[in-house]
């Protein structure tokens, strides 16, 4: 068991309470022992943390999470945002499918978090408080996407293309889906998810 001292006790606490008050914190522990926190986590081996009456602990991964059901439980404030901002709803299906399987508390290697996704940055820029927050998180990522799409001439690919890499990435590569294996499987797991949505939702 790794045993903390009180000068490292006291590091910690000063690291969790000089965040600000949304950021999400993350703790590693690498092969030697050492706990490593960040609010920025490098890849999947960070934990997030809560904090609970006994403490800051590890969040807990929900027990048979069913996807299907929330899908259904989001439909429709994802409807309603598709009319506010004059997108199809299945895209946002498909994005959200694609994104995070309806888990508003999935998190990316990246730091990206909720159910569209959404980066700290691009939380900041979109007024999004909470990005766990479903309502939130589906208000700013739509409104990122609206724009990307207006900014690509409304075209599907490199809209996707920028929501996934970066709108400069794709205007780096002459407005085309930049050579990226990741984002390449992004936009044709999208697209898919698109095409199959708007022959089953209404």
């Amino acid at each position: 068991m790794l045993k903390l001292n009180k000068t490292f006790v006291y590091i910690i606490f000063l690291f969790l309470f000089a965040l600000p008050a949304q950021a999400d914190i993350y703790k590693y522990v690498d092969k030697y022992g050492r706990v490593i926190l960040t609010d920025k986590p490098r890849h999947s081996g960070y934990k997030r943390l809560v904090k609970t009456w006994k403490g800051w602990e590890e969040a807990k991964v929900p027990k048979n999470f069913n996807w299907a059901k929330n899908q259904k439980k989001y439909d429709p404030t994802i409807r309603s945002v598709a009319r506010l901002y004059k997108l199809p709803h299945t895209l946002l299906h498909a994005v959200i499918t694609a994104e995070s399987s309806y888990n508003p508390n999935a998190i990316s290697r990246a730091g990206a978090v909720g159910l569209m996704q959404l980066m700290p940055e691009t939380a900041k820029r979109y007024g999004v408080s909470n990005r766990r927050n479903p309502k939130q998180n589906i208000y700013g990522g739509s409104r990122y996407l609206r724009d990307l799409l207006k900014l690509f001439d409304n075209n599907v690919i490199l809209a996707l293309a920028a929501y996934n890499a970066g709108e400069g990435a794709v205007k780096k590569y002459g407005n085309k889906i930049p050579p990226y294996k990741e984002t390449r499987n992004y936009v044709n797991k999208v697209i898919k998810y698109y095409k199959k949505y708007r022959n089953t939702m209404s």
